[in-house]
């Protein structure tokens, strides 16, 4: 007998099985680690406060998080000190306010594997996990291993209350 006769025709060869497995490991991989490249460069998810008026709702445009109804109140302005901000774990918002009366928010899930930020220190938005930071004033990456930005979230101010848009 030859070693020839000693394999089976039927099935697939165990190398097709352990490259199909691999591949479906690096396809999991890369969705857990992607993020969202619609915000880059985008200044949406900012509004400028210049006081306490009723209609000052100059956000535009995007989404990237939140769990909250549009229109629920997230901070009073007081809440958020300038130059830092507070992330919002029940809503996965981070408020930031880069400069006096200029709010900002962004997605609290980061880019890099989808853990919460956790924190926001000089000026950074800091995740814990893999400690990927993130600029306050635009979401982008200031270090770590995340590649994408933050997406920028929808907010609007009316007087002394930050609301989701």
């Amino acid at each position: 007998m030859t070693s020839a006769s000693h394999q089976l025709a039927s099935g697939p060869a165990r190398r097709t099985v352990v490259a199909a497995a691999g591949a479906a490991g690096l396809a999991a991989a890369l969705t857990a680690c992607g993020g969202s490249d619609d915000a880059a460069g985008s200044s949406a998810g900012s509004v400028a406060a210049s006081g306490p008026q009723d209609n000052n709702d100059a956000s535009s445009g995007g989404s990237g998080g939140g769990d909250n109804a549009a229109g629920a109140e997230l901070a009073a302005v007081a809440d958020i000190p300038e130059g830092g901000g507070k992330v919002f774990a029940d809503s996965k918002v981070v408020v930031t306010q880069p400069t006096a009366g200029e709010f900002k928010a962004f997605s609290a899930t980061c880019t890099h594997q989808g853990c919460a930020v956790k924190s926001v220190a000089d000026g950074v938005i800091n995740c814990p996990c893999h400690n990927s930071n993130f600029s306050i004033t635009d979401g982008s990456v200031q270090g770590g291993p995340a590649t994408a930005p933050l997406p920028p979230v929808e907010i609007t101010v009316h007087g002394d209350s930050i609301r989701l848009a």
